[in-house]
C-alpha cells in the first residue's frame, strides 16, 4: 500500500481555516497556527525563543466569530494604517493579546532622559504575577547559497537590506536586553522575568527540497517556498497565478477568480515591473475551488541580477561578521 503524503503547510491550512474568508482574519489565523521560524529547542537560542500555545477550540470559535463580524478587527487596522507588514503583523497580534487579556502594553518606547531613546519593547505579556518581553518579527527571507557553507547569514531579505543572521543578532544581543537597562524600570507595571523572540515568516529556496542543517536553529516545519529568476521560471508551473501584494503575505491566499493570471500575462507584467523597480516579486500558484482561488505553493520571482547582488551582499556580510 502506498504511503501517504504529508500535507503541504497551505493544503493543510486550507483544511483547518478553510472557512475563514476574511482576509485579515485569516492573517491572524496564521500568526497563531503557523510554525514559528526558529526551533525553541535549539542550543544556539539559549532558550530565548517563545512559542504560542496551541489554538484552543476556544480560540477557533472567537475566530470564526470574528470572520462573521470582523468591523472591531478593520476599525482597528484602519487606525494610523500602514503599509509596513510588521506593522500591520504587530496590530494583528494585539488585537489578539488584549482578547486573550494577556496584554499588559505594546510598543512602549524606553527614553533615558529627554533625547535619548534606548529602545522599545514590542509587547508586555502577562506571565502569572511578572511579564514577559516579546520582541516580534515577521521575516521573508531567501536562501542565496548553500546554508551548510555559511549559516544563517546565506537567507538575504527580497530587498536586501538585512539578512536572518543580522536580525536574530541584533534581537538577541541587543533588543532582548532592553529590560535590564536601569532606563527601564520606570516602564515596567511589573517584574519583566524572560525576554523571547517570537519570529513568524517564511523561507525560500531556489531548490524546494533543500535540508538544513540543524546547528542552525531553523524549525523543521517552518513555512517555506521557492525563488527563481524571472528567465528561469517554468510558466507553465501552475494555470493560475496571483500577484501577492505585501499585506497578503502572510496567510495562503484565497481570492476571487478574477484575481488570476495565466503564466504569459505573469511574464509580462514582472517584465514591465522589473524594468522600472528591480524587486523580487511574491506570486501565489494556485488551483481552483468552486467560484474561488487557493494558494498551492508561492514563490518569490526575482530579477534576473538579483542573485549577483545577492552574492556580493552575502560577502560583505561574510567579512563583517
Amino acid at each position: 500500500m502506498r504511503a501517504e503524503l504529508p500535507l503541504s503547510f497551505q493544503a493543510g491550512f486550507h483544511r483547518r481555516w478553510g472557512h475563514l474568508h476574511d482576509p485579515h482574519v485569516r492573517a491572524l489565523a496564521w500568526l497563531l497556527d503557523a510554525p514559528g521560524l526558529l526551533d525553541a529547542e535549539a542550543a544556539c537560542w539559549e532558550g530565548r525563543i517563545a512559542v504560542l500555545d496551541q489554538v484552543s477550540p476556544g480560540i477557533a470559535g472567537w475566530l470564526q466569530q470574528l470572520d462573521a463580524a470582523p468591523a472591531a478587527l478593520h476599525a482597528m487596522l484602519d487606525t494610523q494604517p500602514s503599509h509596513r507588514l510588521g506593522r500591520y503583523a504587530e496590530k494583528l497580534m494585539t488585537f489578539y493579546l488584549q482578547h486573550s487579556g494577556r496584554l499588559i502594553a505594546h510598543n512602549v518606547q524606553v527614553r533615558d532622559g529627554p533625547n535619548a531613546t534606548i529602545g522599545e519593547f514590542d509587547f508586555l505579556v502577562r506571565d502569572g504575577a511578572a511579564a514577559v518581553h516579546w520582541e516580534f518579527a515577521t521575516k521573508f527571507y531567501l536562501l542565496q547559497t548553500s546554508a551548510h557553507d555559511v549559516g544563517t547569514e546565506a537567507f538575504v531579505g527580497p530587498n536586501l537590506a538585512d539578512s536572518l543572521g543580522a536580525k536574530m543578532r541584533k534581537i538577541m544581543r541587543q533588543q532582548l536586553m532592553l529590560a535590564q537597562h536601569p532606563a527601564a524600570q520606570q516602564y515596567l507595571s511589573v517584574p519583566v522575568h524572560k525576554a523571547q523572540a517570537l519570529v513568524k515568516g517564511w523561507l525560500f529556496y531556489p531548490e524546494a527540497e533543500a535540508v538544513l542543517p540543524a546547528r542552525l536553529g531553523i524549525a523543521p516545519d517552518h513555512c517555506r517556498g521557492f525563488w527563481s529568476s524571472l528567465s528561469g521560471f517554468d510558466l507553465g508551473r501552475a494555470a493560475h497565478y496571483v500577484i501577492l501584494p505585501r499585506l497578503r503575505w502572510l496567510a495562503p491566499t484565497r481570492c476571487a477568480i478574477d484575481d488570476a493570471l495565466s503564466g504569459v500575462q505573469l511574464a509580462a507584467i514582472l517584465a514591465q515591473d522589473f524594468s522600472i523597480t528591480p524587486a523580487p516579486v511574491l506570486i501565489a500558484l494556485c488551483d481552483r475551488d468552486g467560484d474561488v482561488l487557493l494558494e498551492r505553493e508561492r514563490g518569490f520571482i526575482v530579477p534576473d541580477d538579483w542573485s549577483a547582488q545577492a552574492t556580493q551582499k552575502l560577502q560583505h556580510a561574510i567579512v563583517a561578521v
